[in-house]
């Protein structure tokens, strides 16, 4: 069944709130990012400018798009990860034909998960709505992605300084982000390509240290915290090869200010594309796309709920540069266990280059191990 149907019987059943455990239904990122239909939209073929704080908005003569946000924080000696994510899918590239108010062409997903380190604890949370009434949905001028009180919004010249804001159950944070770089446009000028079709590719750019500040709360508890997050902002109408499974993407931040993201998509028996790239501490880009980077799984971890079983340890080496990195999660578990079941979690990195030991932090993602595990039974907690 097309994604973009499930999506749609969520919202009938729910009434736009996120769907209740009694609901199995279960989608994969492919079938998400990898849509039934694609007429009337634009297709990602060829560079474009990137104006700010514009293109921090929607694009809704694409497909899909995806603002991520994830960081690592501390407040003392307690260490957190976080992540809040909003997605767009569009129906139509054409406004609604109803005249009614709550006529939509796109459903907007959004996810908030939090990892509590020193307690060993995983919190992840999702919603559904339409962006219509005020429910969801996203703007430019100023800089907005919303999905009722969950809410991304910039502020400061070309909307660089941005406010979080979100809330479930035990968990809600309030997090201001300042970008200290320039945004790094991935691939060629922003033309992520996702494979070796035209066509299959994405615009993507990303603001790779986003100095933040702000409180998390866990229950009755709250903390002042200060650390440094991640976004990520991509639009596309289809991006993946047939027969790719999922990915593995990688964003890490190393103490001596750069930055690297490597994601490598994966067929059955294979990896199919490869795409990354090293912000240095200047902000200058170095694109490394195709380089050869070797992934090296240390450990595995199998999901009580899905059954899926994740890497869970890796090392890193970039030949190019005599680099070589150990990334290691916080958390074994930190799978999200929401309508695409997939494993994102906050990671420690050690490693050399040169002979010189290099630290930091980063996030991992991890999508297509659940495969077909969770189609028949309910894997939420």
């Amino acid at each position: 069944m097309p994604y973009w149907l499930i999506l749609i019987g969520i919202l009938l059943i729910t009434g736009c709130t996120a769907p209740p455990p009694s609901i199995t239904a279960r989608l994969d990122a492919v079938e998400a990012i990898n849509r039934g239909s694609d007429s009337g939209f634009a297709r990602v073929l060829e560079p474009r400018p990137f104006v700010f704080p514009q293109d921090h908005g929607p694009h809704p003569e694409y497909a899909i798009e995806w603002w991520y946000y994830t960081g690592n924080l501390d407040a003392g000696e307690r260490h957190f990860g976080y992540q809040l994510t909003f997605f767009r899918s569009a129906l139509t590239p054409e406004p609604p034909e109803r005249a009614s108010p709550w006529g939509t062409s796109a459903i907007y997903m959004a996810h908030l998960a939090l990892s509590d380190v020193a307690n060993g604890r995983f919190y992840a949370f999702e919603r559904f709505s339409r962006d219509a009434v005020g429910l969801a949905g996203a703007s430019g001028e100023p800089f907005r992605v919303f999905l009722e009180d969950w809410s991304a919004e910039g502020s400061g010249p070309e909307g660089m300084t941005m406010r979080l804001r979100a809330a479930e159950a035990d968990v809600a944070l309030d997090l201001t982000l300042v970008s200290r770089k320039a945004p790094a446009l991935q691939g060629d000028q922003g033309l992520s390509q996702k494979g070796s079709t035209l066509g299959n590719a994405s615009f993507y750019y990303s603001l790779t240290r986003m100095e933040t500040n702000g409180t998390v709360r866990i229950g009755d508890a709250q903390y002042a915290v200060t650390g440094f997050s991640w976004m990520d902002h991509e639009w596309g109408t289809s991006a993946l090869e047939d027969g790719a499974v999922g990915w593995d993407w990688f964003s890490i931040q190393l103490d001596d200010g750069r930055e690297i993201m490597y994601a490598q998509v994966r067929t059955a028996d294979a990896i199919s594309y490869r795409l990354g790239s090293l912000v240095e501490a200047d902000g200058t880009i170095r694109i490394l796309d195709q380089a050869p980077v070797t992934l090296e799984v240390l450990d595995t971890w199998r999901s009580p709920r899905s059954g899926a079983v994740y890497p869970s340890g890796w090392r890193m080496t970039l030949p190019e540069l005599d680099l070589e990195l150990t990334i290691q999660p916080v958390l074994r578990d930190q799978e999200l266990p929401v309508t695409i079941i997939y494993w994102e979690g906050a990671v420690d990195v050690r490693g050399s280059q040169g002979g010189q030991p290099l630290s930091g932090r980063g996030y991992v993602e991890l999508t297509g191990y659940a495969g077909d595990d969770c189609r028949s039974v309910d894997c939420r907690w």
